[in-house]
């Protein structure tokens, strides 16, 4: 009970050409407009295409994404997002419906963002991507794929973007002024968004309202739940900045490696003397993210190499 799509274009899918076997269960994904759904309205014969042609071997049923998981034997079963809106245990209900039709020979089109799910259920992943057919094939090398494009997207958005400064909390005596923060990025321009493993940079420009001896500037990292991750200051790395006259400014960069895991993180800044006593101390001055193209679970990336040492 297969399903071919033989030089398909219906705006935006342009010459798709695949097939999805018998007894089959195939996971589509890609971006929102890439034509996921348009791929399933013209395999379910509610839309036309303008070219190619659509060949299934028996009756075609298309759940939406606000339908019921109707998983009632069908020789084509094409499901949009159906899983989005149901609850853990018609999930799990569902996924062994799927299974058990599966073995009887019912071939599935699957769209989904839910990358778990796409790698527990399916057989083939084809990724669809600006209407076109960018890669098919094994689940975990074609979801690989698809999470490296997805990075280097939310890598290219962080750079196009410029945030204030924006501390939670602001104190300090007033004789220093933390004028600039910046994420920089390896590839030297301002980003919100650090790719796990690259070299960063932390540029801070401070103005010093008052005469101060031995100033000492340093950094904070810390999860968006508060908890410390890394931080440092030029006294700790023996950098001297002072003595420092009323009116200069100072200009540092931190320069270390993003070994972090995906996900949200603030920075602190401050501007301080040795005893502790703060010029200017902007708590959560910026927000920046992490992203990677695998999955890592904590804070720290240590990027473990494991190896079988045995097996008996």
């Amino acid at each position: 009970m297969s399903l071919a799509f033989r030089g398909v274009s219906c705006a935006p899918l342009e010459l798709i050409d695949a097939v999805a076997p018998d007894g089959a269960i195939i996971g589509i994904i890609g971006e929102n407009g890439a034509g996921k759904s348009r791929l399933l309205r013209v395999a379910a014969g509610l839309d036309s295409p303008s070219a190619g042609f659509v060949k299934a071997s028996g009756d075609v049923r298309l759940l939406g994404p606000s339908d019921p998981l109707n998983l009632a034997p069908a020789p084509v079963l094409l499901i949009d997002r159906t899983f989005a809106h149901q609850d853990l245990l018609a999930r799990e209900r569902a996924a062994v419906a799927l299974d058990r039709i599966r073995r009887a020979g019912v071939t599935t089109l699957l769209v989904s963002h839910d990358e778990d799910l796409i790698r527990r259920l399916c057989d083939e992943v084809w990724w669809i991507h600006e209407g076109k057919l960018a890669q098919r094939g094994d689940p975990e090398e074609v979801l690989a794929a698809y999470r490296k494009h997805v990075a280097e997207r939310v890598r290219a958005w962080g750079e196009s973007l410029n945030p204030p400064l924006a501390p939670k909390v602001r104190r300090g005596d007033g004789r220093a002024e933390i004028l600039r923060v910046e994420t920089i990025g390896d590839s030297g321009k301002p980003t919100m968004v650090w790719r796990s493993g690259e070299r960063a940079v932390v540029k801070v420009a401070v103005r010093f309202h008052e005469a101060v001896a031995d100033p000492v500037v340093g950094i904070m990292i810390r999860t968006r739940i508060g908890l410390n991750v890394y931080g440092t200051n030029t006294e700790l790395e023996q950098l001297k900045l002072g003595p420092c006259a009323a009116g200069s400014t100072l200009e540092l960069a931190f320069a270390f490696w993003c070994e972090l895991c995906p996900q949200e993180y603030t920075l602190t800044v401050a501007s301080h003397d040795p005893d502790g006593v703060w010029h200017d101390w902007l708590e959560d001055a910026v927000a920046f993210s992490v992203s990677d193209t695998r999955y890592t679970a904590g804070v720290s990336n240590l990027r473990a190499q494991v190896s079988l040492l045995s097996k008996s």
